[in-house]
């Protein structure tokens, strides 16, 4: 409860902070609500399905998580917003003490998709792939999502990979391949977390 308590807080600073600094007095007040908003969201998800430890483990977590990866959990506070707007519902069992907010529900059934410490339609043949990229983001930092995105944008306009890509089992034949065949599973964060666990989509 203290740590939903102490996530909320964090969230209307930040929210407060970057408002005074856009806007003044009133920018203030309006990042303070809106990080109440986000923060009281995630605040209630870490408490309510325990997601960090009481062990050093979950409070080095916790701490790193609304220090030097802020700007991740921030980004993943707002996509878990945006999950339980759509009715997507928090798996209680599976974040207990894991470190990570999971939701039953993704975005597509084909894929999940994990920001910051949030993680959506994830399944146990393809967690340790999810939790790469939460340890990435806890890594990196405020660095992680313009890398990310900055690959992205890279290997869309110059796809480099096409040098390396495997042509014959995964061939490049019509335009959502491109993104989905190609890009996707070559942008440097996927290409690692798919070494570690899961096969990349053919």
């Amino acid at each position: 409860m203290i740590l939903g308590i102490v996530s909320a807080a964090v969230h209307v600073v930040l929210g407060a902070l970057f408002g005074l600094w856009a806007g003044g007095p009133i920018g203030l007040l309006i990042g303070a609500v809106v990080g109440l908003l986000v923060g009281a969201i995630f605040g209630w998800a870490v408490a309510s399905a325990g997601v960090y430890a009481a062990d050093a483990r979950g409070i080095a977590l916790f701490v790193v998580d609304h220090t030097w990866s802020l700007l991740n959990t921030l980004v993943g506070a707002i996509y878990l917003a945006v999950h339980l707007l759509f009715g997507h519902t928090l798996d209680r069992p599976t974040s207990q003490g894991s470190g990570r907010v999971s939701l039953v529900e993704g975005v597509s059934p084909r894929y999940a998709t994990t920001i910051g410490t949030v993680c959506a339609g994830s399944s146990p043949g393809i967690q340790r792939h999810e939790d790469v990229h939460i340890f990435q983001a806890r890594l990196l930092g405020p660095l992680y999502i313009p890398l990310v995105l900055a690959n992205y944008v890279l290997f869309t306009i110059a796809p480099v990979w096409l040098l390396y890509h495997d042509h014959t089992n995964a061939p490049i034949n019509r335009f959502t391949r491109y993104f989905e065949i190609g890009v996707y599973p070559h942008v440097w964060n996927e290409a690692i977390a798919y070494r570690i666990q899961g096969t990349p989509p053919r």
